[in-house]
């Protein structure tokens, strides 16, 4: 899986589906033809804020969620989309299967079909109220 570097690309991936977990949160987002690389397998981002501790924190906690996405979020990840994987705090003490089981859970939800569209403003009649 290639890596996600540049900043435009982690704020395309931020207007796609997301799904949260206690130790991360995983945004998809399918790449459209025009944008580059659009031909390409999956591509995957990482970032740790600075909430979330010092420097050395943040780096586990990185390579933690890299480690958990080589291993199984590879065969999740499908061809043509773009992840950005947001760690959290919790993801430093957690066991690693805890991370592992969360993050396919994330695929999962991102990439499940959705049975009713959600409504993004109050019908009228709730309006009216």
């Amino acid at each position: 899986m290639q890596r996600l570097l540049k900043r435009q690309d982690f704020l395309f991936v931020r207007d796609g589906r997301k799904a949260h977990a206690a130790t991360l949160s995983l945004q998809a987002r399918l790449r459209s033809d025009d944008r580059p690389h659009a031909s390409a397998g999956a591509r995957a981002g990482f970032t740790v804020t600075k909430k979330s501790g010092c420097a050395v924190e943040r780096n586990r906690i990185r390579r933690r969620l890299r480690e958990a996405v080589r291993l199984s979020g590879a065969l999740l990840a499908r061809d043509g989309y773009d992840y950005v994987i947001i760690g959290r705090r919790p993801a430093l003490d957690a066991s690693f299967a805890t991370i592992v089981n969360e993050l396919e859970t994330a695929f999962g939800r991102v990439h499940a079909e959705r049975s009713s569209p959600r409504r993004t403003s109050r019908s009228a009649d709730e309006a009216a109220r």
